[in-house]
């Protein structure tokens, strides 16, 4: 028992400590980096008393998340490879790398779920509303996913890659795992959540934590992409 005690209070070594600082360093740049990106559609969001009325406006506006979650993603897949301390190359270059096509998954993206939703609307004032309810739920979940999935990709990829080939296998990968995708859109839901309730804490302090095991269950989800 006494052995035991000794080694679990033995100081951790030099290496361990500069992991840990490195990680936490990164994390706080990357929310610096993520915010200024998007800085945008945060000003528009500050401004506007009622981001619902506009919502076409903040439609556009938010094109400024693409690219910015590339960078962010970016800096991760740089972390998890031991660049510990490398936050603005890793950043700056997946959000070069990704920029144009990270948009036009996006915009895709979002112009589905603006379908979706008007459908939704004139369904829920139907009879059968409530009971189509769970596949206007699961087909969101679904789109979100696989745009996330697809910038992931697009983030971290070491050679440029087509969406049209990309696209699609990240669509079936997504399906094919399904409680990852489920988990992403609570966490992401809940980085929404608290970046609506507490900006500052949300943008400078949770983000990072969560929008990294967003792209760990990504990882996890297209792995078969990078075994072809």
């Amino acid at each position: 028992m006494s052995g035991v005690a000794a080694r679990l209070l033995r100081p951790a070594s030099q290496e361990t400590y500069e992991k840990v600082f490195g990680m936490v360093y990164v994390g706080l740049m990357a929310n610096v980096l993520l915010a200024v990106s998007c800085a945008p559609l945060l000003l528009a969001l500050a401004v506007v008393r009622d981001p619902l009325a506009s919502w076409p406006f903040f439609v556009v506006l938010s094109g400024f998340c693409a690219p910015a979650l590339a960078g962010v993603f970016g800096c991760f897949a740089a972390l998890g490879s031991g660049a510990a301390s490398e936050v603005w190359r890793p950043f700056r270059d997946a959000y070069r790398r990704a920029f144009g096509r990270a948009l036009a998954v996006w915009f895709g993206g979002a112009a589905v779920l603006v379908v979706l939703g008007f459908d939704a609307v004139i369904v829920a004032r139907t009879a059968w509303g409530p009971a189509l309810a769970p596949f206007f739920v699961t087909a969101a979940v679904l789109v979100v996913s696989t745009v996330v999935a697809v910038i992931v990709v697009l983030a971290t990829a070491e050679t440029p890659v087509r969406l049209r080939d990309v696209v699609w296998p990240c669509l079936c990968l997504v399906a094919r795992r399904w409680y990852l995708a489920a988990a992403n859109a609570v966490v992401l839901g809940l980085a929404v959540a608290v970046v609506s309730v507490q900006p500052v804490v949300g943008l400078f302090v949770a983000c990072a934590p969560l929008l990294y095991v967003v792209f760990g269950n990504t990882r996890a989800t297209v792995a078969p992409l990078s075994e072809r």
